[in-house]
């Protein structure tokens, strides 16, 4: 983020170095609270609709009041505000972070949702498949728990936080992370897609995944069209058995797997996937 940047907070512009919570703040000491990451493409933030109703229904289950504003043209104008102030006008990550406020576990002020926007130039390569596939690992030290907020973007990310400093120590592109049950979640930062006896298969939100906003996109596109797909277990060894991996996430759409855990992959479905329903995203 730069210096001179700003963000939004409740509704109000400051500049980055300004300080607005406090160390009682209930995010700070729990997690409690949820965030949405989305992309934004020439002023029009991509799949905007399905980004708040997520947010909507996030903030209800987390037992937060609902302001109708969350949903209106205005917070978006917000956002597209901040992206214009930090002079993000061509291509812009947008995240808009929610947190309950100052209490304790059992006494929290009140229910209200706090929130920060905050937007970071986006490279126009977020924009292409990538050519060259990931390389990735299989995360087993920290476990997702799948139980009735696991697919929320939750604020607490720290099953997250210790595979990408897994990954990153062992220089890899990404990490899988694997739930209690020891099957695949989702990664440090995406859903997982694979291809297996020609049938495109991704965990289910019941394995404890982020309920991703392109994942669902995807999953929506594929059956209109009619495409075998499955929202399954997938184990460790259906990873290295699949004859195809990808990933999808708000900001690339999607990026296609070279290798995880010395299995090497080529890739045929991703490409197709990426043309037909992720680029006409980017050229709206």
């Amino acid at each position: 983020m730069q210096p001179d940047g700003y963000f939004n907070y409740n509704g109000k512009l400051y500049k980055n170095e300004k300080s607005v919570i406090s160390v009682s703040n209930r995010s700070f000491r729990y997690g409690d609270g949820c965030f949405e990451t989305l992309k934004m493409l020439n002023g029009k933030i991509c799949l905007h609709t399905m980004h708040l109703e997520r947010l909507f229904v996030s903030l209800q289950q987390l037992h937060f009041n609902r302001p109708n504003y969350f949903i209106t043209d205005s917070f978006q104008e917000q956002v597209l505000e901040v992206a214009k102030k930090n002079h993000h006008k061509k291509a812009a990550r947008v995240r808009i972070t929610i947190a309950r406020g100052d209490g304790g576990l059992y006494d929290p002020e009140n229910d209200f949702p706090n929130y920060v926007i905050q937007t970071w130039d986006l490279n126009s390569a977020n924009n292409r498949l990538n050519e060259n596939g990931l390389v990735v690992g299989i995360h087993t030290d920290a476990r997702k728990i799948n139980d009735a907020f696991s697919h929320i973007k939750s604020n607490n990310y720290l099953c997250y936080a210790m595979a990408a400093y897994w990954a990153k120590e062992n220089k890899l592109n990404d990490a899988l992370v694997l739930n209690a049950q020891g099957n695949v979640a989702d990664t440090t930062i995406a859903n997982v897609f694979i291809v297996q006896n020609g049938v495109i298969k991704t965990p289910a939100l019941t394995e404890g995944c982020v309920g991703g906003i392109m994942r669902k996109y995807l999953l929506k596109c594929l059956r209109e069209e009619n495409i075998p797909v499955e929202e399954t277990t997938i184990s460790p060894d259906d990873i290295l058995n699949a004859s195809e991996v990808f990933f999808t996430n708000t900001i690339f759409g999607i990026k296609w797997v070279k290798e995880v855990n010395d299995v090497y992959y080529k890739t045929q479905t991703a490409p197709l996937l990426y043309e037909k329903f992720i680029a006409p995203l980017w050229n709206q």
